[in-house]
């Protein structure tokens, strides 16, 4: 039995984030909070939100370097 390596996309993390899959920070790996649409780390203050009604960008992104 072998190790199947796997690679993900900053995409794909992002969408696990969204849908509670994952709850490690991608800028600083704590936890992160769900608040809604909107997954906040509290230690690094970086955030990612779900919106809904548009189509050409579902997800938001922002951190602050700091």
């Amino acid at each position: 039995m072998s190790v199947t390596p796997l690679n993900r996309t900053l995409e794909q993390e992002l969408a696990g984030l969204i849908r509670g899959v994952s709850l490690e920070c991608l800028v600083c790996g704590e936890f992160v909070l769900h608040q809604g649409p909107v997954v906040r780390c509290p230690e690094c203050g970086s955030s990612v939100s779900a919106a809904v009604e548009s189509e050409e960008a579902p997800l938001h992104w922002s951190s602050q370097a700091g």
